[in-house]
């Protein structure tokens, strides 16, 4: 198996070849012992407390006789404050020094980390993305990947060291800094399998692997102990966030399970591979906030020259069709420049925007059951898509989280006297 490849004429770095199988042989340098990935999330490693905690589980894990990688993302919020101080600087801030500013959150938490094992007795040494052979296309801020050559952290597993990677980054063929997007940490890890030779790459987080609503907002949500890599995909797609959906799709080709976790709370697990059972029901309701809608005229070709704009921007746009309008959905948050796009989206193609949209994604379940369901529940969705799989309504933003509990009561619990 093999990652996603850039196109032919794209240069690489010194020592790097389209021609080479993004899968590096691990026999390359082999200490005898199986190769674990380990990534921690940011509220893993949100302050010192807690670093020196999955310092001790890495360790443990080291002692039991595995080679570990772990890949970090930054600590708590500080990708978040780290956006927020560039939008006081500039509310449509330039993508490329974006990346060179928030890059610093990862790389913060890989040395950290590998002084608290280091503390601990344990040989371990930190790698930016770059240092670790991960070199990607030239598109700021949501990178992909398009080769790994993770040489010099096979050099260190031989000499036995814990190999620490700072999750989220980069190198351009152009040798530039970049990050992979929201959530690029779980993209870093299950790539990193997949050169290693890996058979499957743990995601630590703070819940204990994925449910079928967001237990903040079902109470009584149920834990997911099994998902196929499509089910999966359709959830991260939708919005939810224990794990990404670049990564899940990169894991389905590379053929890495993923073993979701929660790093302070052992025991259950959601393992995300090919074998798990199809499912009987609808798997989950899920919900997503801060999505701009944009409508234009069928009949007129803004909304194509739109959506290429937004294709350039790296941003995925899906449409529906409803008579002569053409509704596109964004979710804001993966434009950090979204000011300037949205006038340009408006002013240049013929938009009509509304913000404070949200979306209701029912994954799994007989599709006209589904629909019932939202007639009688949520009668103010504005749109309705439906795609293999699942079916997406589109309705205000104040209203998400009541629609995601009548419809997780019907169509998950079987609740038939569940309101909206």
């Amino acid at each position: 198996a093999q990652l996603a490849r850039g196109d032919a004429h794209e240069p690489l770095p010194d020592g790097a070849s389209h021609a080479n199988s993004t899968r590096t042989p691990p026999s390359r340098y082999t200490t005898g012992m199986s190769i674990v990935v380990q990534k921690y999330g940011g509220s893993s490693v949100a302050d010192v407390a807690k670093l020196h905690s999955v310092a001790e589980k890495v360790v443990a894990t080291r002692a039991a006789g595995h080679d570990v990688v772990v890949v970090v993302s930054a600590m708590g919020k500080t990708t978040d404050e780290l956006l927020a101080l560039a939008r006081e600087v500039d509310a449509s801030p330039p993508r490329r020094e974006l990346d060179m500013l928030l890059s610093a959150g990862e790389r913060m938490s890989m040395a950290l980390l590998s002084m608290a094992i280091q503390k601990r007795g344990a040989p371990a040494i930190s790698f930016t993305g770059s240092q670790s052979g991960i070199i990607t296309n030239d598109r700021h801020f949501d990178a992909r990947i398009i080769d790994v050559r993770p040489h010099r952290v096979e050099d260190e597993l031989h000499r036995g060291r814990v190999v620490i990677v700072a999750g989220y980054q980069g190198m351009s063929y152009k040798r530039e800094v970049t990050t992979l997007g929201r959530g690029g940490s779980d993209t870093t890890a299950i790539a990193m399998a997949a050169a290693l030779g890996a058979s499957h790459a743990e995601i630590y987080s703070d819940v204990d692997g994925v449910y079928s609503a967001d237990p903040r907002v079902v109470p009584d949500a149920q834990h997911l102990p099994e998902l196929r890599y499509d089910e999966m995909g359709r959830m991260a797609s939708a919005g939810a966030k224990v794990l990404h959906g670049k990564a899940v799709a990169m894991a389905r080709e590379a053929r890495i399970a993923i073993r979701a976790r929660s790093t302070f709370r052992p025991g259950k697990e959601t393992h995300v591979h090919d074998d798990a059972p199809a499912p009987a029901r609808t798997q989950a309701v899920v919900g997503a906030r801060g999505i701009a809608e944009l409508r234009f005229a069928r009949r007129d070709e803004g909304w194509t020259r739109a959506l290429e704009a937004l294709a350039a921007a790296g941003v995925d746009a899906p449409f529906t069709m409803n008579g002569d309008a053409v509704n596109v959905r964004v979710r804001t948050s993966e434009a950090p420049d979204w000011g300037r796009l949205a006038n340009e989206l408006v002013g240049t193609h013929g938009a009509t925007l509304e913000e404070g949209r949200s979306t209701v994604t029912v994954v799994g379940g007989r599709r006209a059951d589904v629909a019932r369901a939202v007639r009688e529940l949520v009668p103010e969705a504005m749109d309705l898509a439906c795609d293999e799989g699942a079916l997406r309504i589109t309705l205000p933003q104040a209203r998400v989280d009541a629609a995601v509990r009548a419809l997780h009561a019907r169509l998950v619990t079987r609740d038939e006297e569940a309101t909206p």
